[in-house]
């Protein structure tokens, strides 16, 4: 009975020989170069497989046992978002618009921590919220443009965003307009449109003094609410559409 301390795996053919038991040290050497034969055909099988002709995966990669890498468009997205970033540094304007971003990411703070930004454009991505920590990392911005995403809610952080005075918050999924719009204490402009906005508390003190412009057009309002709208005494000038759409 061979012992188990041997590799069970290369047991060579019996020959005839009567060497079962021997302790000839060739017998490992003949072990390890069936082993390494056993390697090479393992690779000529892998390759005969045509797993390295999947075009996402470089034969390089599939070489070495690789079974997948990152998308070309993901590894494209990040080398467009540090790169912004970058930019950013230099003029004060971070531009992350059709970057396809869900969420923003950690990096995109800390890269941006020593920055003073003036603007941010988020503006075509696929972001269905926006963190608290936006507000006390990006607090200087006075331009923020949100529009053609999906969100539905805006933080109540947003609040300590002082010095805003445009936001964009256009072709989103808000059913109401968020209550935090009206505690921006400088806000002079909002777009609201293309939004599925159907109520807004017309009872809900502005804080800002500066406001000038409320864009509500291309909204379902509801025939209540925009008879209030049409009725509200305002100091800004409030954009709403002059189609009426029956009430469902």
């Amino acid at each position: 009975m061979r012992p188990f301390g041997n590799d069970i795996t290369n047991i060579p053919t019996n020959n005839g020989n009567g060497n079962n038991g021997n302790n000839d040290p060739n017998d490992g050497n003949d072990n390890r170069n069936n082993g390494n034969r056993s390697s090479n055909l393992s690779s000529d099988d892998t390759e005969e497989s045509g797993i390295s002709d999947d075009p996402s995966i470089p034969p390089h990669i599939a070489r070495i046992g690789g079974i997948g890498t990152f998308p070309p468009i993901a590894g494209q997205g990040v080398i467009r978002v540090v790169q912004r970033c970058e930019d950013a540094k230099e003029n004060h304007k971070l531009d992350l618009s059709s970057c396809e971003l869900m969420q923003i990411p950690d990096a995109v703070y800390h890269l941006m921590r020593n920055t003073e930004l003036v603007t941010c454009n988020l503006s075509g991505n696929v972001l269905k919220s926006v963190s608290p920590k936006f507000s006390q990392k990006f607090s200087t911005i006075t331009d923020l443009n949100l529009s053609h995403n999906k969100l539905s809610r805006l933080p109540e952080e947003f609040a300590s965003l002082t010095a805003l005075t445009k936001l964009n918050i256009s072709n989103n999924s808000f059913i109401v307009l968020p209550q935090v719009v009206f505690k921006l204490q400088s806000l002079a402009s909002l777009d609201a449109q293309h939004n599925a906005i159907l109520e807004i508390d017309t009872d809900e003190a502005i804080a800002s003094d500066c406001l000038a412009l409320v864009d509500l057009r291309n909204n379902p309002l509801s025939r209540n609410c925009r008879r209030k709208l049409q009725d509200f005494k305002t100091s800004f000038r409030l954009e709403i559409s002059k189609d009426v759409e029956e009430d469902w």
